[in-house]
C-alpha cells in the first residue's frame, strides 16, 4: 500500500486539475471514492491533520529570549482543557475543537532557568479563535509582569508585529485581487468563483508536496502553472462561449456563483473537510527582527509576492501586452477597431489572473493551513481590496489589498478578532462615501 501512495496522490492531483478545468462543461458533480490518506515519501515529514483550530502560543522574556519548557493551557466553554509545553523556540500549538473564545493560561510555576520568577504581563489571555488562522498568543515575561506599564497600554512591539503580519496578509490578498481586477476590467465580469482558484493553488500544492513527495519549492510553481491552465480552460470552455452568445453580465455573475459552489464541493469530495498542512516549513522558529518576529518562510513569501506584484506592474506599463490589456479595459470596442485581438487579451488575462490566484493560495497555505474553503473565506476581502483601490485598476487593487491587510491586523488591538472583517468593510464603506471611484479609480459620468 505504501509504495502506491505517491502514484495515487499524483492521480488525485491530475483528477482535481481535470475536474477544475472541465467543471464549466459538467452538468453536475462526480462521485469520490473513499481512500486511505496517502503516506508521504521517505524523508518528507508527515503533515499535520488538524481536527479543529490552532492557537499558536509563544512565551518570551522582555529581552525577546524564547522560553522553552513552559506549560500553557487553553480552556473554553463546554470543551476539555488543551495543554502543551513550549519547544526550544518558546512556541507550542494548541489544537482546540473549534472557533470561539478561549482562555489561555501560562503556568508560571513551570518556568525554569533565567525565566524562573518572571511574570507575564497578562495571565490568562482571552483569545477569539478564528477559522484557518494561526491565532497567536504571546506571553511576555518581566520581573514585575509589566505592572509599570500604563493600564490597557499598547506597546510599540505589538503594533509593529501586527503591521508586519498585516503586510504579509495584504501581499497575499493583493496577488488574488490583481487577477480579479484585471478580469473585471477586461470583461466586466464579477467572478465569484475566483476564491476557488485560490483554494486550488493550495490544494494542488498539498497533493504534490505531501501525496506525491515533490519538494515544496517545485510543487509550488507547478501548482501555479496548473492554476494558469485552469484559468485557460475556464475562459475557453465557459466564459468565451457565453460572451459570444451575448449573455448579460448579471447572468454571467450568477453563473460564476454556481461555478463557485460546484468547485467548492468538488474540493470537499477530493480533499476532504479536515485542515491540513504542507510537509515542509512547518514549526519554523521566528527570526527576531527588532520590534517584530517573522519566520524565514514568511519573509520569503513576502519577498516573492512583492517581486511578482512589481513584475505584473512592469508588464502592464512597459510591454505591448500590458498596453493592450489596459486598452481593452478602457474601451474594448475601440481596442478591437485599432487591431487588438480582444479575445486573446482576455484569455491571457484569465491565465495570468488564475495563476496569481493560485500563487496566493500557495502562500496562504504557508501562512495558515490548507482547507477546502480557504479561498471562499477571504473572497470578501479580495472584493473589498478591488473596490477600495478602484474597480478595474490593477494598481488600485494592490494598494487596496495592502490597506485591508494592515487594517485587519491592527484593528484587533481595539476590537475582537472575529469582528475584524466587519471593521475593514466599515472603512471600505466610509472611503467609498468620500471617493466612490476608489483610491486610484477615475471618476466617470453615468448617463
Amino acid at each position: 500500500m505504501t509504495t502506491l501512495a505517491a502514484p495515487r496522490a499524483l492521480l488525485a492531483l491530475v483528477a482535481l486539475a481535470l475536474l477544475l478545468a472541465l467543471a464549466p462543461a459538467l452538468p453536475g458533480g462526480g462521485a469520490r471514492a473513499d481512500a486511505a490518506t496517502p503516506a508521504p515519501s521517505p524523508g518528507v515529514s508527515a503533515p499535520t491533520d488538524v481536527e479543529g483550530e490552532t492557537i499558536t502560543v509563544r512565551v518570551r522574556t522582555a529581552d525577546r529570549e524564547d522560553v522553552p519548557g513552559a506549560e500553557v493551557t487553553a480552556t473554553g466553554a463546554g470543551v476539555d482543557p488543551v495543554s502543551g509545553t513550549t519547544d526550544d523556540g518558546g512556541a507550542v500549538e494548541l489544537v482546540v475543537p473549534g472557533t470561539g473564545t478561549y482562555e489561555v493560561t501560562l503556568d508560571v510555576d513551570s518556568l525554569t532557568g533565567p525565566a524562573a520568577g518572571l511574570l507575564p504581563r497578562e495571565n490568562p489571555v482571552q483569545r477569539s479563535v478564528a477559522s484557518g488562522s494561526a491565532n497567536p498568543v504571546i506571553f511576555q515575561l518581566s520581573e514585575d509582569g509589566g505592572a509599570s506599564a500604563s493600564a490597557g497600554g499598547v506597546s510599540a512591539g505589538q503594533v509593529a508585529q501586527l503591521v508586519a503580519n498585516g503586510l504579509r496578509y495584504g501581499l497575499i490578498i493583493a496577488l488574488a485581487a490583481i487577477g480579479l481586477s484585471l478580469v473585471f476590467g477586461t470583461t466586466g465580469l464579477t467572478n465569484f468563483a475566483h476564491g476557488e482558484l485560490i483554494t486550488f493553488g493550495a490544494i494542488a500544492t498539498y497533493f504534490l508536496n505531501v501525496g506525491a513527495g515533490v519538494p515544496f519549492l517545485l510543487a509550488a510553481p507547478l501548482a501555479v502553472v496548473l492554476g494558469g491552465v485552469a484559468g485557460y480552460a475556464n475562459d475557453r470552455l465557459l466564459w468565451r462561449p457565453l460572451r459570444r452568445r451575448g449573455t448579460g453580465l448579471v447572468a454571467m455573475m450568477i453563473v460564476s456563483i454556481g461555478l463557485a459552489l460546484l468547485l467548492r464541493y468538488l474540493f470537499l469530495y477530493v480533499f476532504g473537510g479536515s485542515t491540513q498542512t504542507y510537509a515542509e516549513y512547518q514549526g519554523q522558529r521566528g527570526l527576531d527582527l527588532g520590534l517584530f518576529t517573522l519566520r524565514p518562510i514568511d519573509l520569503i513569501s513576502m519577498a516573492v509576492a512583492a517581486v511578482v506584484l512589481v513584475a505584473v506592474g512592469l508588464v502592464l506599463v512597459r510591454t505591448r501586452l500590458g498596453k493592450a490589456t489596459r486598452a481593452v479595459s478602457d474601451n474594448p470596442a475601440l481596442a478591437a477597431a485599432s487591431g487588438i485581438d480582444v479575445n486573446r487579451v482576455i484569455l491571457v488575462v484569465w491565465v495570468a489572473g488564475a495563476a496569481l490566484a493560485a500563487l496566493s493560495g500557495v502562500l496562504l497555505g504557508l501562512a495558515q493551513q490548507v482547507q477546502y474553503q480557504m479561498g471562499f473565506q477571504i473572497l470578501l476581502l479580495v472584493f473589498a481590496a478591488v473596490t477600495l483601490g478602484g474597480l478595474g485598476t490593477a494598481f488600485g487593487a494592490m494598494v487596496g489589498a495592502l490597506f485591508i491587510g494592515v487594517f485587519l491586523e491592527v484593528s484587533t488591538l481595539v476590537i475582537p478578532t472575529e469582528l475584524r472583517n466587519v471593521g475593514a468593510l466599515l472603512v471600505l464603506i466610509l472611503v467609498l462615501l468620500v471617493r466612490p471611484q476608489g483610491i486610484l479609480g477615475r471618476a466617470s459620468r453615468i448617463g
